[in-house]
């Protein structure tokens, strides 16, 4: 038993552990595979679990009933519920957004929706966006999302594992970003608006599985974050129109042990600006803004399912300074990592019994 189930066994109650100079309190346990975490104007907390559940969380207690109605997601491999989103203006629509896995077993694919909370009913659901094919393997869905300045959003998509070479292929959706508008239409200057043969919804291209999307306002960045194989993790700057390059280049080496290409780069294809072998297997990332860690303002953080703990990548306005491992001692796959209203980083323990962590910086 790891030293924090060790402290935590009366989680119910609440616990908290140090590690060196952070304090590590349980906020929620007994979570079937937390995906995300999102946090509302009057202090509720929305989580997912990816066996197709919404909780709530209010006043620091997880409620045991689940919210009603919520589309029913295909729960199998890597796929179920997955993001939430909060809409910019929510106070005056009520609009939450989700990504979830659709269609059956072995033909499914990344669906975004929106809907409303009334009490525990999930209400006014709208359709967004399907990618398209569907695809047979149950991973590699991507799913994460992050809104513009502009109103748009960003939702990856992950390229269905056997179908990778089609990540290079503007016709369909496969390791993709695309950029809708908040209703679900596509924004007319998007980059493959009008090109024959290319789906408008398209911003960029050639990812594998993108884990982990941010939007930079203070710089107008986008990161985005995505698994390798054996290797060839990458965190890339994302702009409009631009090939990523897998499979075609790319420093992965294959579940079989062989290289997945001969380059490295190529020729119009961006180069990523980290990049890690042996995996770490990113998930969830954040971007810090609080007062709990004023020397992280500006600086990524990255959660983890290989290495299980949360990476910090110091930035320079977009200029990569140093990263540096937290040192949590977690002990647990981590699924993703959010920054709090109240600027303390809310982690989430991928499990069968997951949890949600509250970590702020150790004191008296």
């Amino acid at each position: 038993m790891s030293r924090i189930a060790t402290f935590c066994v009366l989680a119910v109650l609440g616990c908290s552990v140090s590690a060196g100079e952070y304090r590590i309190d349980t906020l929620a346990s007994g979570l079937e595979h937390p995906w995300a975490i999102a946090f509302l104007p009057d202090g509720r907390q929305l989580v997912t679990e990816r066996a197709g559940r919404l909780r709530v969380i209010t006043n620091g207690r997880l409620l045991d009933t689940p919210v009603e109605g919520v589309p029913i997601a295909v729960v199998r491999g890597q796929g179920g519920l997955m993001d939430i989103a909060i809409d910019p203006e929510f106070e005056e629509s009520g609009w939450i957004y989700l990504t979830l896995t659709h269609g059956e077993p072995k033909a499914s694919t990344t669906r975004l929706v929106r809907g409303r909370l009334e009490g525990l009913r999930w209400v006014d659901e709208q359709i967004l966006f399907t990618a398209e094919p569907v695809h047979s393997r149950p991973v590699h869905y991507g799913g994460r999302l992050a809104f513009l300045d502009d109103g748009t959003l960003l939702l990856t998509l992950g390229d269905g594992f056997d179908q990778r070479e089609q990540a290079q292929n503007l016709g369909n959706h496969f390791g993709a970003i695309v950029r809708l508008n908040r209703d679900g239409s596509i924004p007319p200057d998007n980059p493959f608006v009008g090109r024959v043969g290319a789906r408008d919804a398209i911003y960029s291209f050639g990812h594998r599985n993108p884990q982990g999307l941010v939007h930079d306002p203070a710089t107008g960045t986008v990161w985005a974050h995505e698994h390798g194989p054996r290797g060839g993790d990458e965190l890339n700057r994302i702009k409009r129109g631009k090939n990523y390059g897998w499979p075609v280049a790319t420093t992965g080496i294959d579940y079989s042990g062989a290289r997945i290409s001969p380059f490295t780069q190529q020729p119009g294809m961006e180069q990523p600006v980290l990049e890690w072998t042996p995996s770490i297997a990113p998930a969830g990332m954040s971007l810090y803004r609080g007062d709990l860690f004023p020397d992280w303002n500006g600086d990524l953080l990255i959660a983890s399912l290989v290495e299980q703990t949360i990476r910090r990548i110091d930035l320079e306005g977009t200029t990569v300074v140093s990263q540096t491992p937290l040192g949590l001692e977690l002990n647990r796959r981590l699924r993703d990592v959010r920054v709090g209203p109240d600027g303390a980083l809310y982690v989430l323990t991928d499990a069968a019994d997951g949890e949600i962590l509250r970590i702020s910086p150790a004191g008296p």
